[in-house]
């Protein structure tokens, strides 16, 4: 039957986040494709971070955020865990968009391995793909 059904709900996008003290690797996916693509690394602090996320934010419009977050190999949490939880709780705050964390002890080490020219966004690009491949 080709009968008009519903409509096929809208293809979620996704920004993601490597994010790091110095550096802050971005990605971008959706939902349709279930591909991520490297985007860029932000490599401002403070104020300046936040506005080069949000013109990052303005001109891919994502449906949600996506933070990697950094455990041991054991799965213990560190000093860097807890600075990557805060850092989706900033933007969470600032951009009234969903936020959804990521298990990323191996991104880095993943996107060193593919020859990633920029690491960072290269690491966000794996840690999205994770993300995506959950998605139902």
């Amino acid at each position: 039957m080709s009968g008009m059904s519903a409509a096929p709900s809208r293809p979620q996008s996704f920004l993601a986040f490597d994010f790091g003290v110095r550096r802050v690797g971005v990605a971008v996916g959706n939902s349709m494709l279930r591909r991520a693509q490297p985007l860029k690394t932000v490599a401002a602090q403070g104020e300046a971070r936040f506005a080069a996320i949000e013109a990052l934010v303005h001109e891919w419009q994502p449906s949600a955020l996506v933070v990697g977050v950094p455990f041991h190999p054991d799965g213990a949490a560190h000093e860097n865990t807890q600075r990557a939880r805060r850092f989706g709780r900033q933007l969470q705050g600032r951009f009234r968009l969903p936020v959804n964390e990521v298990d990323e002890r191996y991104s880095s080490t993943e996107a060193r391995a593919d020859g990633a020219a920029d690491v960072d966004a290269a690491s966000a690009a794996v840690i999205l793909d994770q993300f995506l491949r959950e998605l139902p």
